[in-house]
């Protein structure tokens, strides 16, 4: 039976950028691919799937909220690749994961593991219960040479942990970071909100 693959990094960490590389692989060699993304994910348009280096490729299939795919679009495949698979729900996962017995079709999901308040998405959380190969894609930290492993939010420069989850965004809002960095970022902005209070108030 084909495997289900969830290859999950921080923000900046070339997940696409991998996609596409097997994608190309694949299709060297004559073989078709599926490539997956969900419609949520509007930032380069539509339809495309883009890595931070420019490279692009248009998505096989759009996933609405909720939609389940039925597999017919992937009957012929020899392998399924799935962009920003973070926003996806569990149900949708769970049909994913059915492909690879059914259709003996292996499936790499490519995706965040968690939001910027550390808090796992709920198709993340999925694949990590369900997934057979789980593989982490590594970057270093905005701010030092660690590795990265959380997702910073910045709203004019300024980390913050306010807004909703699923939210879309590239380096000008979200960095990849280092748990001390996080932590050392979200501090610094909550102490520069505290000192401008004081100040409005006198």
């Amino acid at each position: 039976m084909a495997k289900l693959y969830f290859r999950y990094g921080t923000v900046g960490s070339a997940k696409t950028l991998n996609l596409l590389a097997v994608a190309h692989n694949y299709e060297r060699q004559g073989k078709r691919v599926v490539v997956i993304k969900p419609a949520f994910d509007e930032r380069f348009g539509v339809a495309e799937v883009v890595s931070r280096a420019g490279l692009r490729r248009k998505a096989d299939l759009l996933l609405a909220d909720g939609e389940v795919p039925s597999g017919a679009e992937a009957a012929e495949a020899d392998c399924v690749l799935v962009d920003e698979a973070q926003f996806l729900g569990a149900e949708q996962i769970d049909a994913l994961r059915s492909w690879t017995r059914q259709l003996d079709v292996p499936v790499i999901c490519y995706g965040l593991r968690a939001d910027f308040r550390t808090r796992l998405f709920e198709g993340s959380r999925r694949l990590l219960e369900v997934a057979d190969s789980i593989e982490e894609v590594k970057t270093t930290c905005a701010w030092c040479n660690s590795k990265a492993t959380q997702n910073l939010k910045l709203v004019d420069g300024v980390a913050t942990e306010d807004g909703p989850a699923k939210e879309l965004g590239a380096e000008e809002r979200f960095q990849p970071v280092c748990y001390r960095h996080y932590r050392e970022r979200l501090a610094l902005a909550a102490a520069q909100a505290s000192m401008a209070g004081r100040g409005a108030g006198i």
